[in-house]
């Protein structure tokens, strides 16, 4: 007991503590080397443990002076005890969602239970923990946050556990029934809406919640406790759009140099120049390869972007194979929904090209790979013209790399099937700016190159730049030349054709297409021949002009000669 008039406490000297309850002390605690000059009565009149190792240290120490325990790994160290020794000596102990963890696993270690009195120490955090922290989602996120110091002992109390559940519970929950994430405002809210201060209506109202109203609060989890978080959500059965959102916020707040290639989309983020360090660099690879194990299958525009930010850090930091490889089977599911700007992957290895066009070809193939498993011809046919565009529009962009192999462009080439191009335009421009860039190319090699081209199915508009394109094979500008005519030929065969059924006399068994499509069709054809009648004739004109000029020329020289 402190001495009267006087209140009990302790008090710290020399890294050493005492009570001033006016006795002297017959016990010295020892914990991190720091010494606890305590009296026995009160300490294993509450802890089993103490009460143990007294007992034990008496038996084996004739001696009945001061009695001296160490206590190892004990929960919380020397501030978690101080805690412990003012509750067994009758100091009002103030339990909150920052310290429940602790004094919890402390009163569980020193074996604080009702055996050794009433209301003890693990009761009362034991009634905390349930009837205040799970109840109420800003303490349980707290309580859940300080775990990480003492998981093995919180693990043994399934402390973790129950706050995963109780955290999934309110995450899969309506919000809008219970009030969260709303329930700081408890009953300060008029029946208006609006939040009331001091009683006064100050018209801001309440936001209603929204799905992602608790990204935040998970975010500030460490990886573990992040990952045991989304496994209790998804056993639960939450949308898996949902929790997809959740680990974009996640990385985003947490993986340096995502918010880079995210466009303003996730928070802000350290630079990839702060991940140089050894240890970060060991710690965000693992972060990365947790994430992508956690996340489910969803697929829109958004998480396409995430998952190649995601393959371009996990390249920079070397992520391992799995990791990659489950990366590029996502992103290839969805590849359709790609940008330009996101394929454009730089080479992080020694390789002399610009660009890593591996990671293309194999995204390709799980695209193609996933479109044979589930989709049908008709509702693949958006997604593959859109996917095509995007292979040529790649290809025409790493096509001025000097280091750029002609093998490496032609498997790019070859990586779609025909079918899914419509036109060969975007391939034929990739090849244009290839051959510029590589003027030493042989005939043989652009030859090969041009040989994926598919010449029937270039515009006119093309055609018109192949003819007169020096850069080109001229094997590839002929073949191109050929089709051109043999177009043209069957263009006026039926042009002649549609003309003749026309003027034919009808009959009895004879059929004569009406209608305005077909009479737009007749007249097009119609007016495309009279165009190219007029146009030999300017022809005509015009080259009969040149020979009056060339005779005038040749008379004019004359003249010169025979004056000189």
């Amino acid at each position: 007991m402190a001495p009267a008039g006087k209140a009990l406490g302790f008090y710290n000297e020399s890294n050493e503590w005492f009570c001033n309850a006016g006795l002297p002390s017959d016990l010295t605690i020892v914990i991190d080397r720091v010494n606890f000059h305590l009296h026995k009565f009160p300490l294993l009149s509450r802890s089993g443990k103490i009460e143990k190792l007294i007992k034990e240290t008496e038996s084996n120490d004739k001696d009945k002076g001061t009695c001296f325990i160490t206590l190892e790994e004990i929960p919380g160290g020397t501030n978690g005890f101080l805690v412990a020794v003012k509750f067994c000596y009758g100091v009002h102990v103030e339990l909150t969602p920052r310290n429940i963890v602790m004094v919890y696993c402390l009163a569980d270690y020193l074996e604080m239970t009702d055996a050794y009195g009433d209301d003890n120490l693990f009761c009362k955090a034991e009634n905390y923990f349930h009837k205040n922290v799970l109840k109420n989602w800003k303490d349980c996120m707290v309580a859940l946050q300080n775990c990480k110091t003492f998981v093995a002992k919180a693990d043994d109390l399934q402390i973790i556990c129950k706050c995963l559940n109780a955290i999934s519970t309110m995450v899969c929950t309506d919000s809008s029934l219970f009030g969260w994430p709303m329930m700081m405002y408890g009953r300060l809210q008029s029946p208006g809406g609006s939040i009331l201060w001091n009683g006064i209506d100050t018209g801001a109202r309440i936001q209603s919640p929204e799905s992602d109203w608790w990204f935040d609060d998970a975010s500030r989890l460490c990886v573990a406790l992040f990952e045991r978080l989304v496994k209790t959500l998804k056993a639960k059965g939450i949308q898996p759009e949902k929790l997809t959102g959740a680990i974009m916020y996640y990385c985003g707040k947490c993986l340096h140099g995502l918010g880079r290639w995210q466009g303003g989309q996730i928070t802000k983020t350290k630079s990839i120049a702060n991940v140089s360090m050894g240890n970060d660099i060991i710690d965000q690879r693992f972060l990365l390869e947790t994430m992508v194990e956690l996340l489910p299958q969803t697929k829109c525009k958004s998480v396409c972007r995430f998952l190649l930010g995601l393959l371009r850090v996990g390249l920079i930091l070397g992520a391992n194979s799995k990791c990659q490889d489950s990366l590029e089977r996502m992103i290839g599911m969805q590849l359709d929904l790609a940008t330009l700007d996101g394929l454009m992957i730089p080479t992080y290895s020694d390789s002399d090209t610009l660009y890593n066009t591996e990671f293309v070809e194999r995204i390709i193939d799980y695209y193609l790979a996933s479109e044979e498993m589930g989709s049908t011809v008709s509702s693949s046919l958006v997604p593959s013209r859109n996917v095509s565009k995007l292979v040529d529009s790649y290809m025409a962009e790493i096509a001025s790399d000097v280091n750029l192999k002609p093998e490496k462009l032609h498997s790019l080439a070859q990586a779609l099937p025909e079918s899914s191009r419509s036109l060969s335009d975007g391939l034929y421009r990739a090849m244009d700016i290839y051959f510029e860039a590589h003027p030493w190319l042989s005939e043989k090699e652009k030859e090969r190159l041009c040989h994926v081209i598919n010449c029937q199915k270039l515009s006119v508009d093309a055609c018109a730049h192949v003819s007169q394109n020096k850069r080109l094979p001229l094997r590839f500008v002929l073949q191109v030349l050929f089709f051109e005519q043999i177009h043209i030929k069957t263009a006026l065969s039926d042009c002649l054709n549609m003309l003749n059924t026309e003027n034919a006399p009808t009959g009895p068994m004879s059929i004569v297409p009406h209608g305005p499509v077909m009479a737009s069709q007749i007249d097009g054809w119609v007016s495309l021949v009279h165009e190219n009648q007029g146009l030999r004739a300017d022809m005509e004109k015009m080259m009969a002009r040149v020979r009056e000029l060339e005779d005038q020329l040749d008379k004019m020289r004359q003249e010169i000669k025979r004056i000189s």
